[in-house]
């Protein structure tokens, strides 16, 4: 079996766990169950195929499922989008060499990143390595410069360092996420050895980690609104997205901005004049 069929197997496990025949509209025969959700014959009822089928593709026994049957599966399931998506590509995504590609950040873009001094910005890599940022981000969240290169990692950060960490009111909520985001990502590149270095890392040092992706949830958020509470500027919201680099597709621009003439805008100013090295400065970081 291989690693990509045994995920195959995991996650289909996973969402019928999640559902009950009642919801489904089918009778609840049988008994009290020993394990919760669907069972297997179930399953390919809903999904009109064999049982025997369905079997053998969630034990890794059968490769090439039609786009038919996957569209099936996927009503059978429930599935969302992020989640429709993910089992597309755990059938028919090919693995890809395992040597990473080094990753550049060019001087465009870091140049882009240092004119947005009212709006905190970083590029993140292909495994959520924190490439390059602005003045304004380092002071949001933490000076990136005194953080080893191979430790900083936004994932990485976000779980094991307490400052980092404390930024966020709701941290779970926003971890959750991020998990389900790196799950995406392992699908796309199952044999990209950093990618797998950061699971393995997180799921050592995090049990909240080792939980959530047990879950295999998936996700694909591109935009939305943290809170966030920082030791000098206080409690304020930030909208944020992610936006692909014009210069590789693999980068993202993480850019969080505020609303005009709010208290979070107060907030960011406050921040901005914080870390302005101008002498006649007043608030100017010591």
């Amino acid at each position: 079996m291989s690693a990509t069929s045994g995920e195959l197997g995991a996650f289909l496990r996973t969402r019928r766990a999640e559902l009950n025949p009642e919801q489904m509209g089918l009778p609840a025969v049988g008994g009290r169950r020993r394990v919760p959700g669907l069972r297997r014959e179930e399953v390919a009822q809903l999904a009109m195929i064999s049982t025997d089928y369905y079997t053998r593709l969630e034990q890794g026994r059968l490769t090439g499922a039609s786009t038919a049957v996957l569209d099936a599966l996927a009503d059978a399931l429930r599935l969302d989008d992020n989640e429709r998506s993910y089992l597309y590509q755990l059938t028919n995504k090919k693995v890809r060499r395992r040597t990473a590609p080094v990753e550049h950040v060019w001087p465009q873009t870091q140049l882009l990143l240092d004119n947005l001094v009212d709006t905190p910005a970083m590029v993140l890599g292909r495994c959520f390595d924190v490439l390059a940022w602005n003045t304004l981000a380092a002071a949001l969240f933490i000076d990136f410069d005194q953080v080893p290169q191979h430790h900083r990692n936004y994932l990485r950060l976000l779980f094991l360092h307490s400052d980092v960490r404390s930024r966020y009111e709701d941290w779970r909520g926003i971890a959750r996420t991020c998990v389900a985001f790196l799950r995406m990502a392992v699908v796309e590149r199952p044999a990209d050895p950093r990618l797998a270095e950061v699971v393995a890392d997180l799921s050592v040092h995090d049990p909240d980690f080792r939980t959530w992706w047990a879950e295999r949830n998936v996700d694909y958020q591109t935009f939305g609104t943290k809170s966030l509470r920082h030791p000098l500027a206080g409690a304020f919201t930030l909208d944020w997205q992610l936006l692909r680099s014009a210069h590789d597709d693999g980068q993202t621009i993480f850019v969080m901005t505020a609303p005009a003439e709010t208290r979070s805008q107060e907030a960011i100013r406050f921040l901005a004049a914080w870390t302005d090295p101008s002498p006649a400065n007043p608030l100017a970081a010591r």
